[in-house]
């Protein structure tokens, strides 16, 4: 891979992933959709609580993609295969650690899932359902983390998006013969979903096989879990797994906060946050590029191709911003209409509409830092970031809530993507 082609290099890495975010929201898509022909809201609701349990639990649990893939993508730009190897061994042993952690400890893990979200006494029967079924998918959602960050180290993103859409086949039609063929309702649903989480993770195995068997002779057990090389390992995470809690802490609040609002802003904030989440299926692509590029780059000392990159980057993220912003301030509204019929949430959201507007360009460095960051294993930097943006978000809301009411919620969440990418500039410099 050629430093001197900048941007065919982020292209080539950046759009697979851009296709895969786009893919993963189906997952949970599928599930509502399938469910909603076969009960009533009380069926809807109990998806919705369930897969909400897993996404925080594996978005936690993130940092097992993300620190492999920074640091096996250093190994290959020092062309230390042997380290490759190791690195994606290395995270494997601790996603099946954590794993079945979680497997043993599941009744309490729901109970403290029910304390927190508090659903509806008469849908914890059939969360409860879904969330013993869907526990055993941990294995195999924990090693995905692994094996797709070790892909991406290795400057390969086009893997990883064979591998989600073939998932969300098997979902889809495995649940579908299930519910539909079998009549299975809610635990079709769930086996379904199960099913092809560990077929997404035996498909993984079986690519990395077929396209990297060849490094097999590079691998050695002996020196596999050695202390400095396991503490260098928990040291990256901890970073980044702190500084997703941070992130997690943020969104769940912002969503409580407007909950407390009304079922009216609720809805609008949430309506409204799909804006966001589509600007960051985007973004994220690019993010992976930064990951993979920045860390081989850096793993090969060659500091010129580095900051390249990082500048190609940001004229990227510029682009994506010009984009996102023209196309929400033009057709924002529209997009809504498509998104729900209810006049009443769309008329209301028009009030907090700007916010939305506004989330792009607020965002963008902080989507760009993260990759880097990420890939030059500078996760001090990116939980000091996440840190203060935090304490900014808290804040800022607590001390505007009373005159400002949802304005002050996203203010304060704008505030927070700024603030992020404002600190891991300054830091970045420094470290220059």
């Amino acid at each position: 891979m050629s430093p001197r082609r900048p941007t065919f290099n982020i292209l080539r890495l950046a759009l697979p992933m851009i296709v895969t975010n786009i893919t993963v929201p189906l997952l949970g898509l599928v599930d509502v959709a399938i469910v909603g022909h076969i009960g009533n809201a009380i069926h809807i609701g109990a998806i919705a609580v369930g897969s909400m349990v897993f996404n925080v639990i594996y978005w936690v649990f993130g940092f097992l993609r993300m620190g492999t893939s920074g640091m096996t993508s250093q190994a290959l730009g020092r062309r230390d295969l042997t380290d490759c190897t190791r690195q994606m061994a290395r995270s494997a042993v601790v996603a099946l650690s954590i794993a079945a952690a979680i497997i043993i400890l599941q009744v309490p893990i729901r109970h403290v899932a029910f304390l927190i979200i508090r659903p509806d006494p008469e849908v914890v029967p059939l969360v409860t359902t879904y969330f013993n079924i869907c526990v055993w998918g941990a294995p195999a959602m924990l090693s995905l983390y692994s094996l797709s960050g070790w892909l991406v180290g290795m400057q390969n993103t086009r893997l990883p998006m064979v591998i989600s859409i073939t998932q969300n086949i098997v979902n889809i039609l495995v649940s579908l013969v299930l519910v539909f063929g079998l009549h299975w309702q809610i635990e079709g649903v769930a086996t379904g979903t199960l099913i092809a989480q560990y077929a997404g993770a035996l498909m993984a195995v079986v690519l990395i096989i077929r396209y990297y068997g060849r490094l097999h002779p590079y691998f050695q057990v002996q020196g596999l879990l050695r202390w400095t090389a396991m503490r260098r390992f928990f040291s990256v995470n901890t970073d980044i797994f702190l500084r997703t809690l941070c992130l997690v802490a943020v969104n769940l609040y912002f969503l409580a906060a407007g909950a407390r609002q009304g079922t009216l802003i609720l809805a609008v904030n949430t309506l409204l946050m799909q804006l966001f989440m589509l600007y960051s299926y985007i973004m994220d692509g690019f993010a992976y590029a930064g990951e993979a590029l920045s860390g081989r780059y850096l793993g090969a000392q060659n500091f010129k191709a580095l900051r390249t990159t990082v500048r190609q980057l940001f004229y990227w993220g510029a682009g994506v911003v010009v984009v996102f912003t023209t196309v929400y301030a033009v057709w924002g509204t529209p997009f809504l209409r498509l998104l729900t019929s209810d006049t009443a949430v769309i008329d209301a959201s028009a009030e907090y509409f700007l916010w939305a507007v506004a989330v792009p360009v607020a965002g963008m460095a902080a989507f760009i830092w993260d990759g880097v960051f990420i890939g030059t294993t500078a996760t001090r930097g990116m939980l000091i970031s996440s840190a203060v943006a935090t304490v900014v978000f808290f804040a800022v809301y607590l001390f505007f809530q009373t005159s400002f009411a949802n304005h002050a919620l996203w203010l304060a969440f704008i505030l927070y993507l700024f603030t992020r990418g404002i600190v891991q500039t300054f830091l970045f410099r420094v470290a220059e």
